[in-house]
């Protein structure tokens, strides 16, 4: 499975952002689907989490401030950020393991002003 990620900019505290992850193929049997992100100089951490039946976890400091979601129709899965902050800003990469393969999306750069 390809993914491409995209929704990644530039936007002001308090502000919103959706980011999208294509796949080529299908995410249906997917076994988990997340999001990931990496702001320099640190390590790269799970964000989101969604697994083929439905459960999903947040790393505690985006809960309660962005939701992932997927549309198997589109082969898509989303991450909706809300009041980002300024410690939001890093790239972010799309994974989806699948059939015991981990694909990995190019990443998309999200950059949140104070």
């Amino acid at each position: 499975v390809q993914l491409q990620a995209s929704g990644g900019g530039l936007v002001q505290a308090g502000g919103s952002l959706r980011l999208s992850c294509a796949a080529s193929g299908s995410i249906f049997s997917a076994n988990f689907m997340g999001w990931y992100r990496q702001a320099p100089g640190k390590q790269r951490e799970l964000v989101a989490g969604l697994t083929s039946g439905g459960s999903t976890d947040y790393v505690d400091s985006v809960k309660g401030r962005f939701t992932i979601s997927r549309d198997d129709a589109k082969n898509t899965v989303y991450l909706q950020m809300n009041s980002l902050k300024p410690e939001d800003t890093a790239v972010y990469y799309c994974k989806v393991f699948k059939l015991g393969f981990a694909s990995w999306g190019q990443g998309t750069l999200v950059t949140v002003s104070s």
